[in-house]
């Protein structure tokens, strides 16, 4: 992820265009005529060697010719010369390109090696930006910068759109310009050998220009930078998306229910979700949820209050919003007396609020402000119809006017076509998320909830869930490499449960018997009903060989379930080797539910966890819930409480509920294995049986394979697409006064502890930290800096245990800027444990973290006159910096040379 040089690409003051022509219908016409057609101030140098002037521009016979070195260059020659002169930007000291030349790959092998040649080209200069190949081109409203072959300029606006397909890029322009729709970038991304989206959106959160960004989506090929990105953004502006290519023929016959239960589009569900970011399944839902993303303030809460002077459209519009799992308000009774006193006896007395057909403006504007005051009220959809005794400019005019005076989103549907369009335009011009029918309204803003309640995820405070439990890694892992090195792929149930057992989950047993013998023998020993199933390395769905007996009694029973399992097996599978059977004990429970947990390795997002319905009707039901490791307490609860059967779990009908607290555990437990072993393909328990009294897993299978390639080689666990808790930078830190103390990440669950720490710091502290940003600790302030993405930044805690609990006593914060080169830091203890060395500890031990990072400076900012923060930075041999602001110094520490 990098913004370096993005500026020039989207700002540049002087542009060349390689490959500028004099013939119209060229892409080298189109693109010199939309830099000079458009207002773009800047100056703008055609690269012809054949004529001397290029659309009545002096043109240059090469960039080497040119009078200055442009900001940006756009390559519209053919494939074959793109890597020379991408080459030769870099010597010319050119920060951005736009590669718009197709013929790479996307036609094949000799496609391919042309790529490589650009890579190999740019490696040379790490400064160098480049866009495509294979793109549209750049388009930046504000700047009046059309850098493309598509036809006209959008509007300035406040949504940027971001699409790897050319070809959807023309047909957006088209209908953006027909319709009046604003942008503020629109970015074609095309073969995105640099620039992608995590790129830009780390731009363009930045970017005051931009309040929200449509992706349009192909393929991700940096998904932990991707992600990273998009969490990042959607904790303060929206991200809504499309994702092309749901059906995907990779279908194929899974080795298990979690295999075929987790489909490729499911994947890129639960990775959206995790982002926080709003997806969509057609065009006209892109536009409409962007709009009152951009529009409109995120709601409270999912209810919603209608007003309509119609009783058709009302009922169509609370139709669909019920049908998509919408919730309407209810209106309290306070509401229903305001309302009656000024609407006319036989309005509708509920929601939808219809104020009957001949609603003048000011009956309207009643409703509205009544209806918008209403504790129980969350958003508001305003319908008109043009009625003979209606006015929707006027009607339009006073709900612009009550979008001021209320926090609350208000979205209208002005149905109808000429008569409305007057009231359309006032209100566009207000803000106010128009829509030309109740149902598109609903749908639009029901993806306003949807991302209001992932960014609620984004931001909310997981509670402490105990789990603690040893793990032996090492010897977890040396099992599982001895299994590779035989060529096992799919581990017995004997020992895909012993892994599971290693990481604290609760287990039953198998013991295998080769002979009907052994399996009687053991049956005795475990004097209950017994359970055999058939033991096979290549059978994975044991039922469907007839594989699994159950309730077994008695010797003769025993050894018949043997020899019939056996026979089947064999029969059914002759290609398997069937080793004989496991034998467990019979676990029965009256109030037992059977659920699936699952992991999977998806090539793109790697491992994908899934709990569900389980047992054999678990892809029967296809009730369940994916998420990305790793797990905390939020997130492996939220996966329970949308599944279908969750009301199952909660003592449904007098049933006991179980104990949802433990199942979370183990479903933690369940992602830990996952961000540990990246050799492990696919793991199963099915079933899990949940219980009031205990939870078992009953069944389990692990598949091994090589890991897969490492798309983020170099970062910590690089097979998970999302960083997991630093748990190695954890340490003992001995303080002068010869107390110990825990030095440890920072973790979401800290929230509570990280406010009793500035509660106990002074306001002098507190403000040579914070300087004067610094007003109360809110639970908004505290997700900044307990929520993080330890890819991109790291706060080391100070523990202690008091006879009250857990204390937080210090905190070292260190934050990488995005080229990962250097990093900010910053410090703060509580007033009683300064001057202990702490200080000096943690500032050490976050710069043994920024060493392993790579980095080559550490800077930090301090008063002046903070001398004990002085003394620290000293000791550690920072060099000081004045800076503008007299009152504050500059520390700066070199931990390796600076580039060149």
């Amino acid at each position: 992820m990098s913004t370096r040089n993005l500026d020039k690409i989207f700002r540049p003051q002087r542009i060349a265009v390689v490959g500028a022509s004099e013939t119209p219908g060229k892409v080298g016409y189109i693109l010199l005529h939309n830099l000079v057609g458009h207002g773009f101030d800047g100056v703008v140098y055609p690269i012809n060697p054949r004529r001397e002037a290029v659309q009545g521009i002096a043109a240059y016979a090469s960039l080497e010719a040119l009078p200055h070195a442009p900001d940006l260059a756009i390559l519209c020659t053919p494939a074959a010369t793109i890597p020379d002169l991408i080459r030769r930007c870099g010597q010319l000291g050119i920060p951005s390109v736009i590669v718009i030349s197709a013929g790479f790959r996307e036609t094949g092998a000799s496609g391919k090696q042309l790529e490589q040649q650009i890579l190999d080209a740019r490696r040379e200069f790490p400064g160098l930006r480049i866009v495509g190949p294979n793109c549209l081109g750049v388009i930046a409203p504000h700047a009046r910068l059309n850098a493309s072959f598509g036809v006209g300029m959008p509007r300035p606006g406040r949504v940027a759109l971001l699409s790897q397909s050319g070809a959807l890029c023309t047909a957006i322009l088209d209908q953006a310009i027909a319709q009046e729709m604003g942008f503020s970038a629109f970015v074609s991304l095309g073969n995105m050998l640099d620039v992608g989206f995590d790129d830009l959106l780390d731009y363009l959160a930045a970017d005051p220009q931009t309040d929200a960004v449509i992706l349009y989506v192909e393929s991700i090929t940096k998904p932990r930078e991707f992600l990273s990105a998009a969490r990042a953004f959607s904790r303060r502006k929206p991200i809504v998306a499309y994702k092309a290519g749901r059906f995907e023929a990779s279908a194929q016959a899974a080795g298990s229910h979690t295999g075929a239960m987790a489909g490729v589009d499911a994947v890129y569900d639960a990775a959206f979700q995790r982002a926080g970011i709003v997806r969509v399944f057609d065009v006209e839902d892109l536009f409409d949820s962007a709009e009152v993303l951009a529009r409109s303030r995120v709601p409270a809460g999912p209810r919603l209050a209608i007003i309509t002077n119609a009783g058709g459209p009302g009922v169509m519009a609370l139709d669909t919003l019920l049908a998509e799992h919408g919730q309407a308000a209810r209106l309290s009774p306070e509401t229903i007396t305001a309302l009656n006193g000024v609407l006319p006896p036989f309005w509708s007395h509920g929601n939808p609020v219809d104020v009957l057909g001949d609603a003048s403006a000011d009956r309207y504007a009643h409703a509205l402000r009544q209806v918008a005051a209403d504790p129980g009220v969350d958003a508001v959809l305003v319908i008109l119809t043009p009625q003979a005794m209606t006015d929707p400019t006027a009607v339009a005019r006073v709900v612009a006017e009550q979008v001021g005076a209320t926090s609350k989103p208000i979205l209208a549907a002005w149905m109808g076509s000429g008569l409305v369009q007057a009231g359309i335009t006032l209100l566009e011009a207000a803000g106010v998320p128009t829509y030309p029918t109740p149902e598109r309204a609903i749908r639009a803003f029901l993806h306003l909830t949807t991302y209001a309640q992932r960014r609620e995820v984004l931001l909310e405070t997981p509670q402490e869930i105990p789990l603690d439990f040893a793990v032996d890694r090492q010897a977890v892992g040396e099992q599982l490499a001895a299994q590779l090195a035989q060529g096992t792929d799919w581990l017995d149930e004997g020992a895909s449960k012993a892994v599971l057992a290693a990481y604290g989950m609760p287990v039953c047993e198998p013991r295998p018997a080769a002979t009907s013998a052994a399996a009687v023998e053991l049956a005795r020993e475990m004097r209950s009903p017994v359970v055999l199933k058939v033991l096979s390395p290549q059978i994975t769905h044991k039922t469907d060989v007839h594989g699994v007996r159950l309730n077994l009694q008695g010797d003769v029973a025993v050894a018949q379930a043997f020899e019939e399992i056996v026979s089947a097996a064999r029969q059914l599978r002759p290609d398997a080797d069937v080793q004989g059977v496991t034998v467990q004990p019979m676990i029965t429970a009256v109030n037992g539910v059977e659920l699936i947990v699952g992991l999977r390795r998806d090539p793109v997002f790697g491992p994908v966890m899934m709990v569900g319905m389980g047992g054999v009707m678990a892809e029967l039901f296809q009730d369940r819930a994916l998420e990305l490791p790793p797990l905390n307490e939020r997130l492996a609860r939220r996966m329970v409480d949308s599944l279908r059967c969750r009301p199952l779990l909660g003592g449904y009908r007098g049933r006991p509920p179980v104990d949802i607290d433990q199942l979370v555990a183990i479903l933690m437990r369940f992602s830990y294995l996952a961000a540990d072993r990246p050799e492990i393909a696919e793991a199963e328990i099915n079933p899990l049986l949940v219980t009031p009294e205990q939870m078992l897993a009953l069944d389990a299978r692990i598949r091994l394979a090589a890991p897969s390639t490492l798309v983020h080689a170099g970062r910590r666990n690089p097979h998970l697409a999302i960083c997991p808790y630093p748990a190695e930078w954890s340490r003992t830190l001995t303080l002068d006064n010869g107390r110990a103390v825990r030095l440890r990440p920072i973790r979401p669950e800290d929230e509570p502890l990280w406010i009793e720490l500035l509660a106990n710091c002074s306001r002098e502290s507190l403000h040579r930290r914070f300087g004067g940003l610094f007003a109360a600790a809110t639970h908004e302030m505290a997700t900044r800096y307990c929520y993080i993405d330890y890819d991109r930044e790291l706060t080391l805690v100070a523990e202690i245990d008091e006879p009250t609990g857990r204390q937080l006593i210090g905190v070292g914060r260190l934050v990488a800027d995005d080229e990962h080169q250097q990093a900010e830091y910053a410090v703060l203890v509580v007033d009683a444990w300064q001057g202990t060395g702490l200080g000096i500890g943690l500032t050490a031990a976050c710069l043994d973290v920024a060493r392993s990072w790579g980095l080559h400076r550490v800077t930090a900012f301090t008063a002046v006159d903070n001398q004990p923060m002085l003394a620290v930075f000293r000791h550690l041999g920072f060099q000081f910096v004045p800076t503008a602001q007299p009152q504050l110094v500059e520390a700066r520490l070199d931990l390796a040379p600076a580039e060149t």
